[in-house]
């Protein structure tokens, strides 16, 4: 008898804080903006927001700016008028970026910044991977897979973004620990696989002596593989990418076209994004920073993040 009025009474609180965890959004609407729904790592981002909002009760909204900063600072003026209660806020890009987050602001609404911070006007807390710790990593890892020769291409993301300056600065400080310098420098407007191979293609038209080729995303990297392998240089060409995307850890396990990537926390940093949100419209302070870890990523430990993606 006194074994069963414990599991009542188990039974019963397990209700309670269920109840309780979907009371916290009940209700309540998150306004999710991002820069391009295209790219496997905002929609995974996307994907962590919707399904942990959902499951702590809140109605979730996602807007995509398909990659232009206008039409985002559009679709966030209409969250707002659709009265959000929160907007998770990936920039679609540096110009104007600053725009959503004072007019959310004006109208009493918090904003989680994810990925990419507004420098100028930061919103309540900013979720990001370390991006300058991972590509310093990287560019370390192709040192030693080339013994430090070779000639390095990059092609960048978004000019001015977040992540851009950041992983210009690590790949940069890692490949110089062995003294290799960066020959070329191109910059892409959506971090897309199609940029990156028409890139990568005319800078081995420029210059066949290439062999290593950092794309700053997987997208841009998986693009590039394919002009190298359209181009059938005489030699080795080391593409490195960046987020762990599961096509590109796919790609890297199956076919070897990707040689190495650093695999970004992207289903935690959206649940992150949703317990900002819990805290904030609970009156709880958040950190300014909530930083995440990115793993170099290679052939040899690519199983266990395609079995589990962070």
């Amino acid at each position: 008898m006194i074994k069963f009025k414990k599991l009542v009474l188990a039974a019963v609180a397990t209700t309670v804080l269920a109840g309780t965890a979907y009371a916290q959004g009940a209700g309540k609407t998150i306004g999710v903006a991002v820069p391009n729904l295209q790219a496997d790592f905002f929609n995974i981002i996307k994907q962590g927001v919707e399904n942990y909002g959902k499951e702590k009760g809140y109605k979730v909204v996602v807007v995509d700016a398909k990659g232009d900063a206008a039409t985002q600072v559009n679709q966030i003026q209409d969250l707002i008028a659709q009265k959000i209660d929160a907007l998770v806020y990936i920039p679609a890009g540096a110009t104007a970026a600053a725009v959503p987050v004072r007019a959310a602001r004006k109208a009493g609404i918090p904003v989680i910044n994810v990925d990419r911070n507004v420098d100028s006007d930061p919103g309540d807390t900013f979720i990001y991977g370390r991006s300058v710790a991972a590509t310093t990593e990287l560019g370390k890892w192709i040192c030693e897979k080339t013994g430090g020769e070779g000639t390095a291409v990059m092609i960048h993301g978004q000019r001015g973004t977040t992540p851009e300056k950041e992983r210009t600065e690590g790949f940069t400080a890692g490949l110089a620990s062995c003294g290799i310098k960066i020959s070329q420098h191109q910059w892409t407007e959506r971090w897309a696989a199609d940029e990156g191979n028409r890139i990568a293609q005319d800078m081995l038209q420029r210059d066949p002596s290439i062999n290593i080729i950092i794309g700053q995303a997987d997208g841009i990297a998986m693009g590039a593989s394919q002009a190298v392998k359209l181009a059938k240089p005489n030699h080795k060409v080391w593409v490195v990418g960046f987020d762990g995307d599961p096509g590109a850890l796919l790609a890297m396990k199956n076919n070897g076209t990707l040689d190495a990537t650093a695999t970004q926390q992207t289903w935690t940093m959206g649940k992150m994004a949703v317990d900002a949100v819990t805290d904030v419209l609970a009156g709880k302070a958040v950190p300014k920073d909530q930083p995440t870890d990115a793993r170099v990523t290679t052939k040899e430990n690519v199983d266990q993040f395609i079995k589990q993606h962070p």
